[in-house]
């Protein structure tokens, strides 16, 4: 299920990308993982912001990329339950 991020989320998201501020993700990394609840961790730069088949996704310095309704926390603060 599809789950729209808060504007304070997005704005904490564009903040982070503008000054280049290394953040700590914990997240899902697709719907079998959040189904056996079983989060994952990582500390990256976020390069940018990608829509991808309709989802939108982080796109890390790594290339790898999180979509943004699977991530339940960034530095700290939580933005879904997990």
């Amino acid at each position: 299920m599809y789950n729209p991020i808060s504007s304070e989320f997005f704005d904490q998201l564009s903040v982070a990308m503008e000054r280049k501020i290394p953040s700590t993700i914990e997240y899902y990394q697709n719907s079998e993982q959040e189904e056996a609840k079983e989060i994952q961790h990582v500390k990256a730069l976020v390069k940018t912001m990608e829509l991808i088949d309709g989802f939108e996704y982080l796109v890390l310095e790594t290339q790898e990329k999180i979509r943004l309704s699977f991530v339940l926390k960034f530095n700290g603060k939580r933005h879904r339950k997990g």
